[in-house]
């Protein structure tokens, strides 16, 4: 996969694409199962006849018509006992146009199934009782969400206005604005039409996804829509059940291409942060401080401009993955389980493969997914070293501790600057966090520099580290004496207190211990 030369305008079906893959997540949907519903609802818009205009339209409200569910996500979190992904699994498996029975009996079976009997009860009777006030409540959340999103991520105003309608019906009898029949924007109605046939095709079968459209023709669903993808619903289906949907969305593209210039990847990645922080209210602002918290500090290092800028991106987007874990589990005010800190170690990983997919945002993959690593290899989630942590990751990661850290979280109260700084101070001496990133992003938070040293294995200290590196190159105490302009005798007693504090006795060992800890040049 190549990337994007430095000139090359970007094609926004490519940066639509990939959001759709972080919507996967926040649904509990396998990557790329909205690009499957894409294709659908390209071949549901050939087969009603649309317009060029109309079936772009169409294209790109399939890529983001759940684009506003972290927005919906607190909602959701609240009704569900905290796992709103599980919730989320199987309720759009009801789709639109299902009966009020039919629903209760899904929101009985289907919320906090994972929950004692008890705390169910609880739920369930909360959940009735709140009713349609704050079934309207989460969709309008969720619609103007994905209104607002869709605005700054550059699409046409048609997209943005169908994108709202997520929630709506045939009938008017939806949510947030009970808009029905023509009133609604013809591309959501194909969109939905196509989403839920995929849905319910893999939930059950062919034949429950037919007899479910079929009843629900002219309720939820726009009636030519329904009898559009009745007509052979078998070859309509195969357009999802493809190996290469990646590939064959962007072939798709609508021409002529979308694009913006080079310079507009600043604004759309800030909108895929935005995407993330709205999903819990502690986390609002969080992507955009950490980028620029890091770009800063870059700038202050002396990085190159096109090296600055591409921190700045990559900490816009950094959390992309963040969006994998229920609310329920970053909101816990206590201590995380195994399996619980499991799923969060792996968010870092589902930005890489999120970030990844896409050419014009493959650069940025490991950097933004680095921003739990520390120089020990104590982070995660692939557990890299010093050597593999180059200016831009140490910098990530201290901005995102530091903003962490200043801010409220469920389990703590903010930190002022002096007790951050002071913890800050205690990372670098263990080893965890690069000193010189830290004091450059504490100068771009207007913060006084650490007074700590920088840690190392086995308390060592940075002469130490340094007499170590030469004595794993072979050089002797002479050798070594010249290189650091001390005396021979002095480099001969750090060496006796390199070999004290590591637990070696020859220069062998010293070597080993060295490599070990990725302390070699």
């Amino acid at each position: 996969m190549g990337t994007a030369g430095p000139d090359e305008p970007l094609r926004l079906a490519e940066l639509m694409a990939a959001l759709s893959l972080a919507t996967d997540l926040g649904l509990g949907r396998p990557l790329e199962h909205e690009l499957g519903v894409c294709l659908v609802a390209l071949e549901l818009a050939d087969r009603l006849g649309s317009s060029p205009e109309e079936r772009s339209d169409v294209y790109y409200v399939a890529l983001l018509a759940h684009v506003g569910c972290t927005g919906a996500a607190p909602h959701f979190a609240r009704w569900a006992g905290g796992d709103e992904i599980h919730f989320l699994q199987g309720m759009r498996e009801l789709g639109l146009g299902s009966e009020p029975a039919e629903d209760v009996r899904h929101f009985v079976r289907r919320l906090a199934d994972d929950r004692t009997l008890p705390e169910r009860a609880r739920l369930v009777t909360r959940l009735l009782a709140g009713g349609e006030k704050q079934g309207r409540l989460m969709a309008a959340n969720l619609c103007e969400g994905a209104t607002v999103l869709a605005e700054r991520l550059h699409m046409p105003e048609p997209v943005c206005t169908a994108v709202g309608q997520l929630m709506e019906r045939w009938d008017g009898k939806g949510m947030p604005s009970g808009l029905g029949g023509d009133g609604l924007a013809r591309p959501m109605r194909i969109v939905a039409v196509a989403h839920d046939a995929v849905v319910l095709t893999g939930a059950r079968d062919r034949e429950a996804m037919c007899t479910a459209l079929a009843r629900r023709r002219g309720r939820g669903y726009d009636p030519e829509v329904v009898d559009a993808a009745l007509v052979q619903p078998d070859e309509l289906l195969a357009a999802a059940q493809v190996p290469d949907a990646w590939e064959r969305v962007l072939d798709a593209e609508p021409r002529p291409v979308a694009t913006i210039g080079r310079a507009g990847l600043s604004s759309i990645a800030r909108a895929f942060g935005e995407f993330v922080d709205v999903k819990l209210s502690f986390l609002h602002g969080h992507s955009a401080r950490v980028a620029e918290l890091a770009a800063t500090a870059a700038e202050a290092l002396g990085c190159p401009a096109g090296q600055v800028a591409e921190i700045r991106t990559a900490g816009f987007v950094h959390d992309i993955g963040r969006v994998s874990v229920p609310n329920g589990i970053w909101d816990k005010a206590g201590p995380l389980t195994m399996p619980e800190f499991e799923r969060v170690r792996l968010h870092p990983y589902y930005s890489e493969r999120v970030l990844d997919r896409s050419r014009l945002l493959t650069p940025l993959a490991a950097l933004a997914s680095s921003h739990h690593e520390r120089l020990d290899g104590s982070g995660y989630h692939r557990g890299a070293r010093a050597p593999q942590l180059d200016t831009g990751a140490r910098l990530l990661a201290a901005a995102d501790v530091l903003d962490a850290m200043t801010h409220k979280r469920p389990y703590r109260r903010a930190l002022d600057a002096g007790r951050a700084r002071t913890q800050l101070g205690e990372m670098v001496e263990q080893g965890r966090l690069d000193k010189r990133a830290v004091d450059a992003v504490l100068e771009a938070a207007n913060a006084p520099p650490l007074e700590a040293r920088q840690g190392y294995p086995a308390g060592l200290s940075e002469r130490e580290v340094e007499v170590l590196r030469l004595v794993a190159q072979g050089r002797t105490s002479r050798e070594i004496a010249q290189a650091l302009v001390i005396s021979e005798k002095t480099a001969g007693h750090h060496v006796e207190h390199i070999y004290a504090k590591t637990g070696v006795s020859t220069r062998v060992g010293a070597a080993l211990f060295a490599m070990r800890h990725d302390l070699v040049d």
